[in-house]
């Protein structure tokens, strides 16, 4: 594997590593072996990049169109979350107020179409229901209100 491509992984190793030992400083001793990489640069002739994702660069004229990158460019000390396959940047102008207005609308929307096909788009059924003699079967059945079937209805419709 290629040496630049290795140090972001070895660089946030020990960064890791150094934010461990600090969060320890309070029952042990501090380590002076360990760098504080807050003040000090692990690789000091590696280039500071800016905090800019490659989601928002061009699409076209790459030598990598998939991740927007020409071959032998440094990457950043954050590629994971800056490159094509980091999280998704929110389009300019989304607040969290227009967001939740978003959500809500799309889930007024499912439960009205919801609400339209339940009432108005299934037909009508085309027979009636059957009806049961002697109190619905309550006798027949195990003698349990529970159990009873359709009982007979005394309005006779015409």
């Amino acid at each position: 594997m290629h040496n630049s491509l290795l140090r972001p992984t070895l660089l946030a190793a020990r960064r890791a590593a150094a934010q461990h030992a600090a969060a320890r400083s309070y029952v042990t001793k501090p380590n002076p072996e360990v760098p504080d990489y807050d003040t000090v640069d692990p690789v000091p002739d590696y280039p500071q990049l800016p905090w800019s994702s490659r989601q928002n660069l061009p699409a076209k004229g790459w030598d990598d169109m998939l991740l927007r990158r020409n071959y032998g460019d440094p990457l950043h000390e954050q590629e994971e979350v800056l490159s094509m396959w980091g999280p998704d940047i929110p389009p300019a102008g989304l607040t969290a107020q227009s967001a939740l207005r978003q959500l809500l609308l799309a889930f007024a929307g499912f439960a009205t179409l919801g609400f339209v096909i339940k009432n108005y788009a299934i037909p009508e059924r085309p027979a009636a229901p059957r009806e049961f003699p002697y109190d619905g079967l309550v006798k027949e059945l195990g003698g349990v209100e529970e159990l009873k079937s359709n009982p007979e209805s005394l309005d006779e419709e015409d």
